[in-house]
């Protein structure tokens, strides 16, 4: 008699993917008042804000690079990325060092965010899909929402966020019409 045991899987509303688990474990943290989470295993470290060094030339959302340690870090405002409301700064923002994984090889970005919460162990059954937001507003970025109680935790894909670090988030590409030269 075989030990195997067959694994249903179900189709992501909208798409012929299927659809992935994602409970786990995330840390979740503050932008502009709302909450969101990062998959723990995508998370090196959290650090207080330390002097970031401008780069010429660079997206409003790269705030430029850190020397952590020797290593020179990227940082994102994730809240200026996701188009969020400001918020005034406060010693509570830190910076999340991620580790990306893509094509251009496994490398480490800081994402500067408001605070950190906590770490969260997250059921399946507390996550559904991204809601549809008509076709001009990518939710790609986000794995999912986790309901606890009556918050709602938007669950990110990080390296989705970061993939394009220099372009638009929102869904809508720029035309060289619409470039205007200064």
């Amino acid at each position: 008699m075989s030990t195997d045991t067959a694994v249903a899987t179900e189709t992501a509303p909208g798409t012929e993917m299927p659809a992935k688990n994602l409970a786990g474990k995330y840390l979740t943290f503050y932008l502009a008042k709302e909450q969101f989470g990062l998959p723990i295993l995508k998370v090196r470290e959290i650090i207080g804000v330390m002097k970031i060094t401008a780069v010429p030339n660079s997206a409003p959302h790269i705030r430029g690079v850190i020397n952590l340690r020797g290593k020179i870090v990227p940082v994102m405002d994730l809240r200026e990325k996701l188009h969020l409301s400001c918020v005034e700064k406060n010693r509570r923002n830190c910076i999340i060092v991620t580790e990306i994984e893509d094509e251009a090889g496994d490398y480490e970005i800081g994402l500067l965010v408001d605070s950190v919460s906590e770490v969260l162990d997250i059921n399946e059954n507390e996550i559904e899909p991204p809601p549809v937001m008509g076709h001009n507003v990518k939710t790609d970025c986000i794995l999912g929402m986790a309901q606890s109680g009556q918050d709602v935790k938007m669950l990110l894909d990080v390296e989705k966020i970061v993939v394009d670090m220099n372009g638009p988030l929102n869904g809508i590409e720029e035309s060289e019409e619409s470039i205007v030269a200064v």
